[in-house]
């Protein structure tokens, strides 16, 4: 089925031919039927996850999730950055606050706690993007309307159907480090060149199914001073990277930048890649994972390959899910 089949009128833009002509090639809309809510991550079945459980040799864990406190990277002007606020305190309970219990259940008899609650937008920090979370041209993954996304969350495609998911193969491909670099200027576009000189370089396979993690050092290079690194200016993948990533049967893409794909975009649309692969082509993104010590842990023992366990929240409805996710070596 293809994508026009479901889509709005075509809008034009400068570069719009190359934005269609990649979604008409590389569409996966019907693919897994009409009314499928999992994207790309159908990839990744029982076979692709023994496969990535019998990479775990060592025994090490690696998080690649960025702390979530106030000091993350959001400038609230899009979002705010996450902010856990105490309830219940130890300092409370020593100056006897909590002496009678509350709820009816009496005198607290040294009995003392801590409670707090979290105010974080699903897409403050290390994040996976729910396939509910873009729209083009009124529609998102699979042709499903945007209107089924409400007040009351999303009807379809909310994070919640991924409970089961993101635990699959995962590859690093450390651009940044194969160039030489700390980390990639802004505004550079990573090409399928890259990837492939990358993959070679690390003696590394992208296979059907996986979860390519892509490292340009930004994260690392503007940690606690992180000016317009949401929303500003970033490398990233090329919008001509779609065809490399439907070649390679790509099942999730995960970057140490706000936005995954190059920042000023290269054609005249907001997010072109976020068009092509995320709508179109079903495939998760990840955004703002610390891959710091990851890169530096490959690097050292020349193991790009990994048991990623990276589930979400599955919060009905959501466009988006916090994530602590671990590469297990």
């Amino acid at each position: 089925m293809q994508p026009q089949d479901r889509g709005a009128a075509k809008v034009p833009f400068d570069g719009d031919h190359i934005v269609y002509d990649y979604i008409d090639k590389y569409s996966n809309w019907g693919r897994w039927g009409d009314d499928d809510q999992l994207g790309a991550l159908n990839l990744v079945g029982p076979q692709e996850i023994v496969v990535a459980a019998g990479l775990v040799r060592q025994g090490k864990v690696i998080s690649l999730t960025l702390p979530y406190d106030l000091k993350g990277p959001q400038t609230g002007a899009f979002r705010p950055n996450p902010h856990n606020m105490m309830t219940a305190t130890g300092t409370d309970y020593l100056a006897g606050a909590q002496d009678p219990l509350p709820g009816r259940w009496g005198a607290a008899k040294g009995f003392g706690y801590a409670d707090d609650i979290v105010i974080l937008p699903n897409q403050a920090g290390t994040q996976w993007d729910g396939l509910a979370h873009i729209f083009w041209q009124g529609k998102m993954w699979n042709g499903h309307d945007a209107g089924h996304v409400t007040a009351n969350g999303a009807a379809r495609c909310g994070v919640e159907h991924w409970r089961e998911r993101f635990v699959m193969r995962g590859v690093l491909l450390d651009v940044a480090r194969h160039k030489g670099l700390d980390a990639l200027e802004p505004g550079y576009a990573i090409t399928s060149d890259d990837l492939d000189e990358t993959a070679a370089r690390q003696r590394v396979e992208v296979r059907r199914g996986d979860a390519l993690i892509i490292r340009t050092g930004q994260l690392e290079e503007r940690r606690g001073r992180w000016g317009d690194y949401s929303g500003g200016p970033a490398p990233g993948l090329s919008l001509h990277t779609a065809p490399w990533l439907a070649e390679h049967e790509v099942a999730a893409l995960a970057t140490d930048t706000w936005g995954c794909e190059v920042r000023p975009n290269e054609v005249d649309v907001f997010q072109p890649l976020h068009i092509v692969a995320f709508v179109h082509m079903g495939i998760p993104f990840g955004e703002i994972f610390d891959l710091e010590r990851l890169g530096q842990d490959c690097a050292e023992d020349g193991v790009y390959e990994f048991f990623l366990n990276a589930p979400i929240l599955p919060i009905t409805g959501a466009a988006g899910s916090p994530v602590n996710a671990l590469a297990v070596k």
